[in-house]
């Protein structure tokens, strides 16, 4: 169990980031509201959902909206509608579903008192309205347990304390499937799921470690994946750090640790089904540095930053980046030295940048240094030359549903983004503008040469005229190609 709390920056520490500014790639996002900026989700219009965790945790959200440019650093914020009564969870399962609503699951705190709430709801970013969502027959709780698309788009929810509870979730009918006799050696509490490209879940044991497990949506089976080799948990507090699957096919695997030890760091190869040891992270002033719960994610150039502090929950937060071989320490942004590894959240934006709050009002953009591969880029084979504003078309192409899922944290919160957007930059005037994706034939990571599709809906307001039709998926575009708005 934890909560967080937030304290001002020391004059000194101001001082010695501003001796450093010029090597920073950290840039703030303008007027954002006051609020304590939390969870976070990328709308499939463009838009940003963000969670307010005010006093551990609201039924208020916001958008960030780019610029008429494109930029997240000066686009627009604005309140949306809030929960439904009685509900405001604090960590808790959350993802973007196949026909764009946004769905929460679950709540370690309700109105920053402990629950670990069976309570959920959805959002429709369309009709701006939140609808309440009973939980799985049988489940009293699902707190702070994690959640995942499966490639063929069934959204899975994890219950964080009974067992080993599962089930599917059907959002036409707002139904649930329970999942039953699944093989799991421990229950689900702590742990984190990711998708692999032969469409299995991975997840690291947080009870039963060194151990790891896949899950098999077709034999509905979870079995072993072999030890981790070190022991990416911690045994005192059980909780694990994040995952995420890598273009080249790894799992890079960053662990917690108990107080005053080095977190180590694991490799899964998928191709081989096989673990391998990283190294430690390194001491940095002298101190011990983990990621007992903390965010990390795969940027363009297919590297991972990762956020750790001391262990257990301690602050003084340190980033790395690792390149598959070695971990090499990043500049904080301006809160580093307060936060905690556990108050981070990156959201994979369609401009190459990474989002980053820390449940504070300071929001800010992670650009990294280098570029994407031209094999990793999603690709268009068809798609209308004439589109028309306020109407819908069907463009199919390869990678649509890109090479991960983007960024990871585990349990407590989830924002995959392997799903296309798409982007409509007019010629003459550069402006840009989201159109709406839903229902993507596949969430499946890693496709290759396979043809995928998915649905857009040209924005009513669009400007018409000759313009460029991209589609974009975790931060990389495919190759523009030229279309007509009417």
């Amino acid at each position: 169990m934890k909560m967080w709390n937030k304290f001002g920056i020391s004059l000194l520490a101001l001082l010695a980031l501003a001796g450093i500014a010029g090597a920073q790639k950290w840039q703030p996002v303008n007027k954002v509201p006051n609020i304590q900026a939390g969870e976070v989700a990328l709308l499939t219009d463009g838009r940003v959902l963000v969670h307010d965790d005010t006093n551990n945790g609201t039924g208020n959200w916001w958008t960030l909206t780019p610029d008429i440019n494109g930029n997240y650093v000066t686009g627009t914020w604005k309140q949306v509608a809030s929960m439904p009564s009685g509900y405001a969870p604090l960590y808790f399962g959350s993802l973007v579903l196949p026909d764009g609503r946004f769905i929460v699951e679950g709540g370690e705190y309700n109105f920053g008192n402990s629950a670990w709430t069976n309570l959920g709801a959805i959002y429709d970013p369309v009709k701006n309205k939140w609808t309440s969502v009973n939980p799985p027959s049988g489940w009293s709780n699902i707190g702070d347990a994690q959640a995942i698309l499966l490639a063929n788009g069934t959204y899975m929810q994890a219950d964080c304390c009974e067992g080993v509870n599962q089930a599917y979730f059907n959002p036409k009918t707002l139904k649930w499937t329970n999942i039953t006799n699944t093989g799991k050696v421990d229950r689900f509490d702590e742990e984190g799921w990711g998708l692999l490209p032969n469409g299995d879940v991975l997840t690291v044991d947080a009870i039963d470690a060194p151990n790891s497990e896949v899950y098999n949506p077709t034999t509905k089976k979870w079995t072993s994946a072999g030890s981790t080799i070190v022991r990416l948990e911690d045994p005192s507090s059980q909780e694990v750090g994040p995952f995420v699957l890598r273009p080249d096919g790894t799992v890079f695997a960053a662990g917690a640790a108990p107080a005053g030890t080095p977190g180590h760091t694991a490799t899964y190869t998928t191709s081989t089904k096989k673990w391998k040891a990283g190294p430690d992270f390194p001491k940095v002033n002298g101190a011990a540095l983990a990621c007992d719960d903390a965010p990390s994610a795969v940027e363009i150039n297919g590297n991972v930053i990762v956020m750790t502090a001391p262990p257990v929950f301690g602050t003084g937060a340190v980033f790395f980046e690792w390149n598959g071989t070695k971990l090499t320490k990043l500049p904080e942004p301006p809160n580093g030295p307060t936060d905690g590894a556990y108050y981070g959240h990156f959201l994979e934006l369609p401009s190459g940048q990474l989002l980053f709050t820390d449940f504070s009002s300071d929001v800010e953009i992670f650009t990294p240094k280098g570029t994407y591969k031209k094999a990793w880029a999603p690709t268009i084979t068809s798609v209308p030359s004439t589109i028309t504003h306020g109407k819908s078309y069907v463009l199919k192409g390869t990678q649509l549903s890109g090479l991960t899922n983007g960024a990871a944290y585990g349990d407590d919160f989830q924002d995959s983004t392997n799903y296309a957007l798409v982007r409509i930059t007019n010629t003459a005037s550069k402006h840009v503008v989201y159109a709406k994706t839903s229902n993507p034939s596949t969430f499946a990571v890693q496709t290759g040469s396979k043809e995928e599709s998915t649905n857009f809906a040209v924005p009513a307001g669009i400007e018409t005229g000759a313009s460029t039709l991209e589609v974009v998926t975790n931060g990389i575009p495919s190759a523009p190609t030229s279309v007509t708005v009417n």
